[in-house]
């Protein structure tokens, strides 16, 4: 996820969830997060990203079709972290249908706070890796979100996480016992998703998918 801080460190201010709500831009066409109570500007994507995010959308909503899940796909809703100090817009993320019923933030908010409305959450890697490797895979993890993937296509996390010298990789985290188990795609491999198993995606496709 792309990002520039909104706030400068003379006027840091801490926002609650309801505060940023609250101060949220009405039908602005920037898109904010907030991180730890912190606002946080995300601009618009790259066309690498953007090329990523669509032909993701475009892999999973064909599943989707042959699964017969009740699943919608979406890069705009929030996910709030339990604690209420981060409220993050995910790349890309599925939500369970069958579940917003029981979302109390959802039809005013667009904002889901149970893992059982999101099976899926993927994260496209830019230059503020840290983001998605530390605080992101931590909250989801806190959350419950069954399956994180962290997409890192130009190879700029740490080095102890996609090695030396930097390999492009895929990461798919999957909750197990309440921890992540993070499984690295790289190449050819075959990515392994356990809310889609029938999925049949090789890393390589998905990071031609950027090239033009």
């Amino acid at each position: 996820m792309t990002q520039a801080q909104t706030q400068t460190q003379a006027e840091l201010k801490l926002y609650t969830f309801d505060e940023f709500i609250e101060w949220y831009p009405e039908n602005s066409t920037r898109k904010y997060e907030l991180h730890n109570g912190v606002i946080i500007e995300v601009p618009p994507p790259a066309g690498d990203h953007t090329d990523i995010i669509s032909f993701l959308i475009e892999v999973i909503l064909a599943v989707l079709k042959l699964s017969g899940l009740p699943y919608r796909v979406s890069a705009s809703v929030f996910v709030k972290t339990p604690n209420a100090k981060s409220a993050y817009l995910p790349d890309m993320l599925v939500v369970n249908r069958d579940n917003l019923k029981n979302e109390p933030l959802w039809k005013k908010q667009s904002t889901l706070i149970y893992p059982e409305s999101v099976p899926m959450v993927i994260e496209i890697v830019s230059t503020n890796w840290q983001d998605d490797y530390y605080d992101k895979i931590r909250d989801y993890e806190t959350m419950g979100i069954p399956e994180y993937w962290i997409v890192d296509y130009a190879a700029l996390g740490g080095r102890k996480f996609i090695g030396n010298p930097k390999v492009p990789t895929i990461f798919v985290c999957e909750l197990v016992d309440g921890e992540y188990v993070m499984t690295p795609f790289r190449a050819s491999d075959l990515i392994v998703s356990p809310t889609f198993p029938q999925l049949n995606l090789t890393a390589q496709q998905i990071f031609d998918s950027a090239q033009v």
